[in-house]
C-alpha cells in the first residue's frame, strides 16, 4: 500500500518497487555499489530480486563489524557510526572506488552511483526505536560532477524486520527518485513515500547538493517535509543547509525565540539578546553548551490562508543573514515544543515570549483536545527545568508598561498565573531597550506598502540593505530611504 500525499500521483499509477528496481536495471547506463550497514542489505535485495542486476550493481557490501568499518572508511572519532558524518565517508570512499577500477575510456557512457545506509533498528529492550542515515551520490549524465541527496529517518515501527522492510522500500524509491525525479525535487520528496504508510517512518531532514540541484534550496525543502506531514519540526542553519535536531541539541541549554518574523525587528533582536544574557546567568548554563532558535509554526506561515512560499523564505533569508538557527514546527501550542524539545536535552530550556503570547497559554480554549484539559500542558510544559523570559509591552495609547507584575489574565486562570510566576518560572526582563518598545512588524510592512520612510531604522542593521537587494516583502531599490520620526510599533511575536 502506498500513502497518499498532496499533490502525489495516483495509487493506480505508482510503479512497484519490482518495476522500479527493474528500470533501473535495465538501463545499461546506470551502474554503482550498494554499501549498506546496520540493517542488513535490504535495498539491494529488490535490484537483486528484480532481475538484470549483474548490469547495475558493482559492488553490494555490508561492514557490519566495527573494526573492519573503521579499516575501510576510517575511524570515527567520536565512536558514533549512525552519523552522517559516517554516512558522508561511505558515499566518497565508494565513489571514489568506482571512478579508480572503472575506466571512463572503457565505460564513456556509464552514470556511476553510490548508495548508502547507516542505521541502527530497535534495540531488543524496546526503548529506542532506531534511527538511520540514508544517501545516495549519482551523474545525471557521464561527464557531469556527482549530486547527492542525504536523509535521515527515525523509525516508529516497533519490530525490526519490519523496519528493515521499511527501509529496503525507501532505499529503492530513493534510487529510483534521483535517477528519474531529480528534475522535480518536491515530487522526489514526496515519492520516497510510495508503498510505505506514513506512521512507519519519519523523514525529519533532508539535504539535496551538486549540479542537478543548483536551483534547489535546502530551507524550502525542509517546508515540503513539514507541508507533506513528513515530520513536525525541521531546523536549518545561517548557511541555509538542514541541520538534524538530534545533533545540534543533543545535552544542550535551548533557548527559543517563536515569531513571525515578517520581517525581524530591533524589537526580535533584543528580546533575543536580553533574553540569552539572563538566561546565561541563571546559574546552570554555559555558553559553550547554549543553542538559540529563532522558531516559526506552521500555523503562522499559514496564518493568511494557503503556505506562501516566497513569503517564507524571505523570513528565513533575513534571519540566516543574521546568523541565526531557524526552526519551522508544527508545534501550535508552547507544551509540544517543550516536549519535543525535552527529546533531545535535558538539560535547562529558555522561552522568550512577548506579553500577548503568555496570556495566550492560559487561555483554556487551546487546550480543549486534553482530556486533563490546561493543567495537562501545564503539567507538560513545566515538569523539567524551564524558563520563560517575558518581554515587556508598551501600550503607545496610554504608555503603560506591562509585565509580569500587571499583566491580565481570565479570572478562573488567577492562581494557576500565581503558582507559574511565583515558582520561578517567569522572569522579567528588564535590561530591555526602552527606545524601541514602539516597533512592530506589521508597521514595517505598512509603510513599505504604502511607500512611507522610516522604516529603515525599525530593523536591525543591514536588514534594510538586504530587503532592498533581494527584493523581500514586496520592497526594492525604490523604496524610501528617507527617514521619519517613528510613529509605528512592534507586536510582541505570536
Amino acid at each position: 500500500m502506498g500513502i497518499s500525499l498532496p499533490g502525489d500521483h495516483d495509487f493506480e499509477s505508482v510503479p512497484s518497487l519490482k518495476n522500479k528496481a527493474l528500470r533501473i536495471n535495465l538501463n545499461r547506463n546506470i551502474y554503482g555499489t550498494f554499501a549498506e550497514i546496520g540493517a542488513g542489505q535490504e535495498t539491494v535485495r529488490h535490484f537483486f530480486r528484480a532481475g538484470g542486476a549483474s548490469g547495475t550493481i558493482a559492488k553490494a557490501m555490508s561492514a557490519y563489524d566495527k573494526d573492519f568499518s573503521d579499516a575501510v572508511y576510517g575511524i570515527q572519532g567520536d565512536g558514533r557510526y549512525v552519523t552522517e558524518s559516517r554516512l558522508v565517508k561511505m558515499l566518497q570512499h565508494e565513489t571514489d572506488l568506482i571512478e579508480q577500477r572503472l575506466s571512463r575510456e572503457k565505460h564513456p557512457e556509464k552514470l556511476f552511483f553510490t548508495y548508502a545506509n547507516t542505521v541502527a533498528t530497535i534495540d531488543f529492550a524496546k526503548r529506542y526505536l532506531g534511527h538511520g542515515w540514508v544517501g545516495i551520490r549519482f551523474q545525471a549524465s557521464p561527464e557531469e560532477d556527482y549530486s547527492e541527496i542525504i536523509l535521515h529517518v527515525r523509525f516508529k515501527e516497533r519490530d525490526a524486520r519490519l523496519q528493515q522492510i521499511t527501509l529496503g522500500t525507501l532505499g529503492t524509491n530513493l534510487i529510483y527518485g534521483a535517477f528519474y525525479k531529480h528534475d522535480q525535487p518536491k515530487k522526489l520528496l514526496q515519492y520516497l513515500y510510495d508503498h510505505i504508510d506514513q506512521d512507519k517512518i519519519e523523514i525529519d531532514m533532508i539535504n539535496f547538493s551538486g549540479p542537478r540541484f543548483k536551483q534547489v534550496d535546502n530551507r524550502l525543502m525542509s517546508l515540503q517535509l513539514l507541508k507533506n506531514g513528513m515530520t513536525e519540526a525541521v531546523m536549518f542553519g545561517p548557511d541555509g543547509n538542514n541541520i538534524l535536531s538530534a545533533r545540534i541539541l543533543y545535552k544542550k541549554n535551548v533557548l527559543a525565540l517563536r515569531g513571525s518574523f515578517r520581517p525581524v525587528t530591533k524589537v526580535n533582536m533584543d528580546m533575543y539578546e536580553t533574553a540569552r544574557r539572563r538566561f546565561l546567568k541563571s546559574g546552570t548554563v554555559k555558553e559553550e553548551k547554549l543553542e538559540t532558535i529563532f522558531e516559526i509554526t506552521l500555523s503562522n506561515l499559514r496564518a493568511s490562508g494557503e503556505i506562501d512560499e516566497e513569503d517564507f523564505m524571505h523570513r528565513a533569508e533575513l534571519l540566516c543573514s543574521l546568523g541565526q538557527t531557524v526552526m519551522i514546527s508544527n508545534f501550535k501550542e508552547y507544551y509540544k515544543l517543550v516536549e519535543y524539545l525535552n527529546n533531545y536535552t535535558k538539560e535547562r530550556i529558555g522561552l522568550v515570549m512577548g506579553v500577548n503570547n503568555l496570556v495566550d497559554i492560559f487561555d483554556t480554549k487551546y487546550y480543549t483536545h486534553l482530556s486533563g484539559g490546561i493543567l495537562e500542558a501545564f503539567g507538560k510544559l513545566f515538569f523539567k527545568d524551564l524558563r520563560v523570559y517575558l518581554y515587556p509591552l508598551l501600550d503607545k495609547e496610554t504608555g503603560e508598561l506591562t509585565t509580569s507584575e500587571n499583566l491580565k489574565v481570565h479570572p478562573r486562570m488567577k492562581e494557576l498565573y500565581k503558582f507559574f510566576k511565583y515558582n520561578g518560572k517567569l522572569k522579567d526582563i528588564e535590561d530591555y531597550n526602552p527606545d524601541i518598545l514602539h516597533i512592530f512588524s506589521r508597521d514595517v510592512l505598512r509603510k513599505i506598502e504604502q511607500g512611507e520612510s522610516g522604516w529603515e531604522e525599525m530593523l536591525p542593521e543591514g536588514i534594510a540593505d538586504l530587503m532592498k537587494a533581494q527584493n523581500l516583502f514586496g520592497c526594492n531599490e525604490e523604496c524610501s530611504t528617507e527617514s521619519e520620526p517613528e510613529t509605528s510599533v512592534e507586536d510582541a511575536p505570536l
